[in-house]
């Protein structure tokens, strides 16, 4: 198909926090890299009052309407209004809801995301979020053995920010930085294979963070930090680790963090949704 550039604007209206529809659209955007697909978010609308402006405001400018509403009326009034006026409109959630209803004949209690109760699974991922803070570059090796899943790598390798998203899901990580000169924590030889994750990156992507980061310090970017013969001694040294630790590696180049937490949640054969 020929890409053109043009503009497609969606409102993202929910009754409850809404992130669904936004990664959603963000899936489709990706598929569109020459498209303008511009979106504006509507959280919280939990009554009709707070809807109708918006309906009215996507009639003048000729939005598409993508919506999570679990209540049967906000749906209903969106709906209807949308086909008297032309306005393309999906509920993303009321297909999965009536599916579910009918096979279970069950009729759903149209809570907008539960209200985020504070319950156990909450206080997990708090607990979660401040271990993987704590633990961040290996500061308590003995606190290893407490953690989920252990990710280790060298500099520029994803280490932090995976920890704290998988840290999102319910899941305790730490992380180890790997550096030739520095020795092993023994503690490192003490945690479960399985807990273990590898992470390696390739050498002109590690090269272009590297020069990145120093500028970003304001020192020369051609240091030893981001010279190719000592990425690689890096990446041999790593893959040394690995090798002993017998654990998987997962290279992160090109992969997005969700991409990369997904592919280590495989191997750690855990549910990607622990928690919730």
């Amino acid at each position: 198909m020929t890409q053109r550039s043009h503009t497609s604007e969606f409102y993202l209206i929910s009754d409850a926090v809404g992130q669904l529809t936004v990664d959603l659209l963000k899936s489709v955007a990706v598929q569109f890299p020459g498209i303008n697909i511009k979106t504006t978010t509507y959280p919280f609308v939990q009554h009709e009052d707070n809807l109708l402006p918006i309906l009215e405001k996507a009639k003048q400018t000729g939005a598409h309407i993508v919506a999570t509403f679990v209540k049967k009326e906000l749906d209903q009034l969106a709906n209807d209004y949308c086909q008297k006026n032309g306005i393309y409109y999906n509920n993303v959630l009321h297909p999965l809801i009536q599916l579910v209803s009918h096979d279970t004949q069950t009729s759903p209690d149209q809570k907008p995301g539960q209200r985020h109760l504070l319950n156990d699974q909450y206080y997990k991922r708090i607990s979660a979020l401040e271990f993987a803070v704590q633990n961040d570059d290996g500061r308590y090796p003995e606190r290893f053995k407490e953690a989920d899943i252990v990710l280790l790598g060298i500099s520029r390798t994803s280490k932090t920010p995976l920890s704290i998203f998988l840290a999102f899901q319910g899941y305790k990580v730490a992380n180890l930085p790997l550096v030739p000169e520095a020795k092993l924590p023994e503690e490192i030889f003490q945690v479960d294979t399985n807990k273990l994750i590898g992470l390696t990156n390739d050498i002109d992507i590690l090269n272009k963070f590297r020069r990145e980061r120093m500028r970003s310090y304001g020192v020369d970017e051609k240091g030893l930090y981001s010279d190719d013969n000592r990425i690689e001694k890096e990446l041999q040294y790593a893959n040394d680790v690995y090798e002993r630790l017998q654990c998987p590696i997962i290279n992160v180049a090109e992969r997005s963090i969700e991409e990369t937490a997904t592919l280590i949640l495989m191997f750690m054969n855990y549910l990607p949704t622990k928690g919730n």
